[in-house]
């Protein structure tokens, strides 16, 4: 037994580590914890059921709405209304991601069987993004499904055949996703489970009401470079985005990019600050 076992164990030097394993053994704390399946349950709830109450809305009050309201009226966006409230969810788990093992100190043993903290740092970035992107995905497509079955009879609806509609769909997935990376990166730097979704959600909530209170001549071009604003142009068939009709928004591959470096940024300065900060 010995000599079969040794050619398996010279595949690797003592103290080596392939990253493969390093992103299993981040799958494996990801999935044993419930704060995992709760965040998840919440965004598929939220995701879903507003879009629900979202839609069903619309149907009972379409008779009665005026001409500018049916003018824009957007029933993809409608029905993705749900996914504008699941991002808090995602990026609650995200920060959990990395927060919760420097709040109960199992950061410690990682970092001592993993001494490269960016390494660390990716597998987590990985194995959430992966996970992340799946579930907002299944959530962004269902609660269209349902929405345009909702709105079916009472209002004009929406099929993925239609311009743009597609790109939203898939778009409400990629928003979630990227939103919970940037929270992830967030708890690198801040190391605290409260600091971070403190931090997270004064971005997505509290930015953009400070920005409204500026002169239109300040707070649109601030505006537009806004998460919930990019968010909202995402999951819209409209350049414009339903967040609010006049404020101008990115084209959606734009938006993209710059949330993603917003996710990037944050991922790096974590990654720096782990090898410079933590012991």
């Amino acid at each position: 037994m010995t000599v079969a076992a040794a050619p398996a164990l010279r595949r690797l030097p003592p103290g080596r580590y392939r990253f493969s394993g390093v992103v299993r053994s981040e799958w494996t704390k990801l999935r044993s914890v419930r704060s995992t399946l709760w965040c998840l349950v919440a965004t598929v709830v939220l995701g879903i059921g507003i879009g629900i109450l979202a839609t069903s809305s619309q149907a009972s009050h379409w008779r009665h709405a005026d001409f500018i309201d049916k003018a824009l009226f957007d029933p993809t966006s409608i029905s993705l209304t749900g996914l504008l409230f699941g991002q808090l969810a995602m990026g609650v788990l995200g920060g959990l991601t990395v927060s919760a093992e420097y709040g109960s100190g199992s950061i410690r043993a990682s970092f001592a069987a993993v001494p490269r903290r960016p390494v660390i740092l990716a597998a987590k970035a990985i194995v959430f993004g992966v996970v992340a992107l799946v579930v907002t995905e299944a959530v962004s497509f269902t609660a269209f499904f349902v929405g345009q079955a909702i709105l079916s009879g009472s209002t004009p609806t929406a099929t993925l055949a239609q311009h743009e509609v597609l790109r939203a769909v898939i778009g409400g997935g990629l928003f979630l996703t990227v939103l919970g990376l940037m929270a992830l990166g967030l708890a690198a730097i801040i190391r605290h489970t409260a600091g971070t979704i403190t931090t997270f959600v004064g971005i997505l909530l509290i930015l953009p009401l400070v920005v409204s209170a500026f002169p239109a001549s300040i707070g649109h071009p601030i505006g537009r470079y806004l998460p919930a604003t990019i968010g909202s142009a995402m999951t819209s068939t409209t350049s414009e985005g339903a967040h609010d009709q006049f404020l101008p928004a990115f084209p959606f591959w734009h938006g993209f990019a710059i949330l993603c470096a917003y996710a990037v940024g944050t991922l790096v300065i974590g990654g720096v600050l782990m090898i410079r900060r933590d012991p």
